[in-house]
């Protein structure tokens, strides 16, 4: 295992929290799931793959089996506008230790890849190194401290500054901390905040 991650520039797009988990540990980036099939009716997760992606570009690492090439291919088709690199792993056969049964198709999942395999799948996409930002990072303890998380009426506020910069309303407390780092500074953040 590596001592530092590697801090991936694009945004990944994987299927899954458990193919986000694996990932997680092998590098510094901003993943974003899918929730499988629920990326076709799911208006809130391809705004923030445009919204994100537009910013930073997007790497699809999906599964190896046609469900995965079903989600690869419709991300591409309505990303087209916007960066998409393609990470891909082989079709290999086997099955995650988690599941009692193997997948339809019999083949491990991005959660069921050696890591260095991932890593390979990256690097072969053109997965861009990110370079330390400078500034101080915006933290959970901010969104509190400027009402938008924790206190009274602060979901109707922040439900409705999310809208106004184009962000969907049901990020978790982790999920917007990282997205929010990802498109601002600390300065830029206080300036998309209601006055």
């Amino acid at each position: 295992m590596m001592d530092e991650k590697q801090r991936i520039e694009e945004i990944i797009v994987v299927e899954g929290k458990y193919d986000a988990a694996k990932l997680a540990d092998l590098v510094d980036a901003l993943i974003i799931t899918t929730g499988g099939f629920s990326v076709f009716s799911a208006s809130d997760t391809k705004n923030l793959i445009l919204e994100l992606g537009a910013k930073r570009g997007v790497i699809v690492l999906t599964d190896s089996d046609a469900a995965g090439f079903r989600i690869r291919n419709y991300i591409n088709q309505f990303a087209q506008n916007i960066t998409v690199k393609n990470a891909y792993i082989p079709a290999l056969v086997g099955k995650e230790k988690r599941k009692a049964q193997p997948s339809k198709e019999g083949l491990l999942g991005v959660e069921g890849v050696r890591g260095e395999i991932l890593l390979a799948a990256l690097a072969q996409a053109g997965a861009s190194k990110r370079k330390k930002r400078d500034g101080r990072t915006i933290t959970y303890a901010d969104l509190y401290e400027l009402g938008l998380s924790g206190t009274q009426d602060s979901a109707n506020l922040r439900r409705t500054w999310l809208q106004n910069i184009g962000l969907p309303p049901r990020l978790s407390k982790k999920a917007l901390c990282e997205v929010l780092n990802s498109l601002y500074t600390y300065e830029e953040f206080l300036q998309t905040l209601p006055r």
